[in-house]
């Protein structure tokens, strides 16, 4: 259950609007490394995990993700609220508006359509929590992009929190797969799937070539 606080997690008050930003910054909402693909990841793989702690951090991060993904909308509505059709034109967002006017719709920059192939949740802790920080990584990552490529301050400001924000889920993804390779066995934690399998029915030796 969520409680929602109306207003976001950080300001956005955008004075010059500019199409041709927005449609680099849309794919944050629904690009191969966006907002939305990372919330549905963390929503979907926090059942496999083994332990509350690891089950609850990826149930907050997922929720902040939500709080991102309406962030990044909000800063595509005020870049193209109120533009012109010659500046439509101009700003190579014709294309866009075409189908969806201004209204705001889930894409990559390229105008690809998000697609839930984009995010994996494979059912194995381990596994969901290294694809966990290299989707951080590839956040931040997308995030210094839009940041070489835009100059407007009041773009900057908000792009440099969710920015700070990724390596911070980064950080606390690799302290919940420190916890979980803990509570396995220290010798060798891929063994077996802790969320599937049985640990006296999973150890090395059973899962070895037969003689």
């Amino acid at each position: 259950m969520w409680n929602y606080e109306k207003r976001l997690q950080y300001p956005v008050h955008i004075k010059t609007p500019n199409a041709k930003i927005a449609k680099i910054i849309l794919t944050q909402y629904g690009g191969p490394d966006g907002e939305m693909g990372a919330s549905m990841r963390y929503l979907s793989q926090r059942f496999a995990m083994p332990n509350r702690i690891a089950m609850g951090t990826l149930n907050d991060i997922a929720t902040e993700e939500l709080g991102h993904l309406e962030m990044v909308s909000t800063i595509v509505h005020q870049l193209t609220r109120n533009l012109s059709m010659e500046e439509i034109e101009k700003s190579g967002f014709a294309d866009y508006y075409v189908d969806h006017t201004v209204g705001i719709w889930p894409q990559a920059a390229g105008g690809i359509p998000f697609n839930a192939c984009e995010f994996q949740s494979k059912g194995d802790p381990i596994t969901d929590l290294f694809e966990d920080m290299a989707a951080e990584q590839k956040a931040r990552t997308t995030y210094d992009n839009i940041l070489r490529l835009v100059d407007d301050p009041d773009v900057l400001d908000p792009i440099r929190f969710l920015r700070a924000r990724e390596i911070v889920h980064f950080q606390r993804f690799g302290e919940v797969l420190r916890s979980v390779q803990e509570d396995l066995d220290s010798k060798n934690f891929y063994a077996f799937n802790p969320s599937f399998d049985m640990p006296c029915k999973a150890s090395c030796k059973d899962w070895g070539p037969k003689k």
